[in-house]
């Protein structure tokens, strides 16, 4: 099968939104690392902030797999470091036993607080330039 000018084009740019993404996940990893903090781990912090915004708000960690393009038992794994690095709270669904609930705590709060201005910088630069901008 022969490969036409349309599919080459849409390969490069395939190709170049990997790269964008791999040099912006180890920028953002270089960042946060003197933190505590990996790509990873800081796009679980954000979420939470974003979807529980106030103090002792959860969020279903079903909801959290869906965001932050992780599986369920890596994402489990993340949550259970931060769990113990006091970060977050886990607990169990009453309604259903099934279900696990997080919550940042507020040292997840505060080093999320912290650390969000290194991060939207890293972004600014590695997507600015990668826009052309």
């Amino acid at each position: 099968m022969a490969v036409n000018a349309a599919d080459t084009r849409l390969e490069e740019q395939w190709r170049d939104i990997l790269s964008v993404h791999a040099r912006t996940m180890c920028e953002i990893d270089r960042a946060l690392h003197p933190h505590g903090l990996g790509a990873s781990d800081f796009e679980v912090l954000d979420v939470l902030a974003s979807e529980a915004p106030r103090e002792g708000d959860q969020c279903r960690v079903q909801n959290l797999a869906g965001r932050v393009h992780l599986s369920q038992s890596a994402l489990s794994r993340l949550i259970g470091r931060l769990e113990k690095d006091g970060l977050v709270e886990r607990s169990v669904c009453v309604e259903d036993r099934r279900g696990v609930w997080v919550a940042l705590t507020r040292k997840g709060r505060d080093l999320h607080s912290e650390v969000l201005p290194l991060q939207r910088e890293v972004l600014t630069r590695t997507l600015g330039r990668a826009s052309g901008a």
